[in-house]
């Protein structure tokens, strides 16, 4: 397995190694965010909805939603700052599992996730606001993770933007140039296949994720946290190896 996964979050990397690792995490973000609204009743990485939400509740005088919005934001905000922290402090140390270490602690979050969703659903009253702040947490970790390895390239949890991306590479390809030139318009057909990739992986994630909430429940989320402690575990393990020598 690790030969196969080597080099998908280590610090020397390809661009093939940014688009498998993309659709990797679009379906984890997928899964996660489908399942959790069938855990939470909330979308957790949709922060175009909730700001329009803000606002709505804001001139409807819902100032307690308002703020529970923001907050929102801010976890989201939060989780992608700690990405930000991690990433660059590896990068300082030189090591090799910089792109991992995020990666860790979304698996960890997911795991607790999994692991207390019985008592998140007996004391819902005091657990579902946190579980929300978590989940949204886990989304602004995961999205900030694969903008910067690819130097925001790529996104996993920006849907609209994928799609608006999809919608202008289609438009350039249905065109019809009727000059010939250096002006023609052409379609980017690698950014077209990668985009619909990151969709598909996004809503392939959410229906599995959907569907092991209906049926399993909270477990659903402890092979997500798997998928991403495996991929996370080799330049870590290169990591303490080095430091043994």
């Amino acid at each position: 397995m690790f030969p196969l996964i080597r080099g998908w979050t280590d610090v020397q990397r390809s661009h093939e190694a940014n688009l498998r690792l993309g659709w990797v995490l679009s379906f984890v973000a997928g899964a996660t965010n489908a399942g959790g609204f069938l855990a939470v009743g909330q979308y957790t990485s949709h922060m175009t909805g909730i700001v329009s939400s803000v606002a709505d509740d804001v001139v409807l005088g819902h100032f307690g939603l308002a703020a529970a919005g923001l907050t929102c934001l801010m976890a989201f905000v939060l989780g992608a700052m700690c990405t930000a922290i991690m990433v660059n402090w590896g990068l300082r140390q030189r090591l090799h599992s910089s792109y991992s270490l995020p990666l860790m602690l979304e698996s960890f979050a997911l795991l607790v996730f999994g692991l207390f969703g019985a008592a998140i659903a007996a004391w819902s009253q005091l657990f579902l606001p946190i579980t929300v702040l978590l989940l949204c947490f886990i989304m602004g970790l995961q999205n900030a993770v694969i903008t910067k390895i690819s130097k925001a390239d790529i996104r996993t949890t920006h849907i609209t933007g994928l799609v608006t991306d999809i919608g202008i590479e289609l438009g350039k390809w249905v065109y019809i140039n009727r000059l010939d030139g250096s002006t023609s318009v052409r379609a980017n057909r690698e950014r077209l296949r990668v985009q619909t990739g990151l969709v598909m992986g996004f809503l392939i994630g959410g229906l599995l994720g959907a569907l092991g909430f209906k049926h399993l429940g909270y477990v659903t989320t402890v092979p997500l946290a798997a998928l991403l402690w495996l991929l996370s575990l080799r330049p870590l393990l290169d990591d303490l190896r080095q430091r043994a020598a």
